[in-house]
């Protein structure tokens, strides 16, 4: 008979990437996946994704680290930074990983000159299908052979590059993968044909962040992974290459609605969303508890208040939303 020894404590994560500061919108990711994990009494580590040199600053991350703490939102075990474990995501493209690898050469003017020729005789296939049927309307057409940019065209895959001085693609496997999300239901995607052989590593020596994350959520054993939407089409992606590292998969997905601003504009970085103001720490969490369609809380101290959060934490009224609205202001 199962005995509670047996089975694994709960684990999810909050990964922000340090581009900027906190706004509402991952604000609302980490209050929801610090809630649903603590509600099932599992741990909540926190991860820094900052393999970006370019884009990510360490001001925003210490800014991230501060405004967590006083929103109460204390993470269990000590804080990884995936900027330090470099050689390991390294050590994987160059072992496990290696015979789903291949260097490739292609710049982004090739590739853009090789889909606007595509384009080109597609439309020029359209426009004769079109007469010879006497189609009047050939949108279904268009759509049908419309070219998939994302799907690289393998040029280099048989060049024998060294993976060393240029980018680092790896293979993506061509058949559908499903998965239950807890929020948005059963999943069913093409990893091949949604992102096709992406890269995994870039001439500069950046890792690719679905292949850091897919590594890491694995050497963490996490098992409950809560996110944004638009991180959902990069999940089959993610299935596979933890399967190929021979990493522990997730056992629970969950995809939030994305939070919208009143203009129905998903609140991000690129979309210069304000930064969280946490001087009014009670408050804040009390608005976004809302917008996560939570019971509310009495108005208290945010330990408090969390603790309120958790023991009543419902992921109901967020299934099958695609999209949470911001009031007015």
């Amino acid at each position: 008979m199962p005995t509670t020894q047996n089975i694994p404590q709960p684990i999810g994560r909050f990964a922000p990437s340090p581009t900027g500061e906190l706004h509402l919108g991952s604000l609302t990711t980490a209050l929801a996946s610090f809630c649903h994990i603590k509600s099932i009494g599992g741990k909540w580590l926190l991860r820094i994704e900052d393999t970006d040199t370019e884009r990510c600053d360490r001001q925003f991350t210490e800014q991230i680290l501060i405004d967590l703490e006083a929103l109460g939102l204390n993470w269990d075990d000590d804080v990884i930074f995936q900027s330090e474990r470099i050689d390991i995501y390294n050590d994987y493209v160059s072992s496990i990983l290696r015979p789903l690898t291949y260097g490739c050469q292609c710049s982004r003017k090739r590739l853009e000159h090789y889909w606007t020729q595509q384009e080109q005789q597609i439309a020029f296939t359209n426009a004769n299908i079109s007469t010879d049927l006497s189609v009047n309307d050939d949108k279904g057409i268009d759509s049908y052979l419309q070219p998939n940019r994302q799907r690289y065209p393998r040029f280099c895959i048989k060049a024998n590059l060294n993976p060393i001085q240029h980018k680092l693609r790896i293979q993506l496997p061509d058949y559908c993968i499903g998965f239950n999300d807890g929020i948005q239901g059963i999943q069913w995607n093409n990893p091949q044909q949604t992102l096709g052989d992406m890269v995994a590593r870039r001439q500069d020596g950046m890792i690719n962040y679905i292949l850091a994350a897919s590594l890491d959520d694995g050497l963490q054993q996490v098992t409950h992974i809560m996110r944004g939407l638009d991180i959902l089409p990069m999940t089959t992606a993610q299935i596979s290459i933890m399967q190929a590292a021979r990493l522990p998969t997730i056992s629970h997905w969950y995809h939030l609605p994305l939070i919208c601003n009143s203009g129905g504009q998903k609140l991000s970085k690129q979309n210069l969303a304000q930064p969280i103001d946490t001087h009014h720490p009670s408050k804040l969490l009390a608005y976004a508890l809302q917008l996560l369609g939570q019971l509310p809380v009495e108005h208290d101290s945010p330990d408090r208040m969390l603790n309120q959060a958790i023991a009543q934490w419902d992921n109901t009224p967020l299934q099958g939303r695609q999209s949470l609205k911001m009031p007015a202001t």
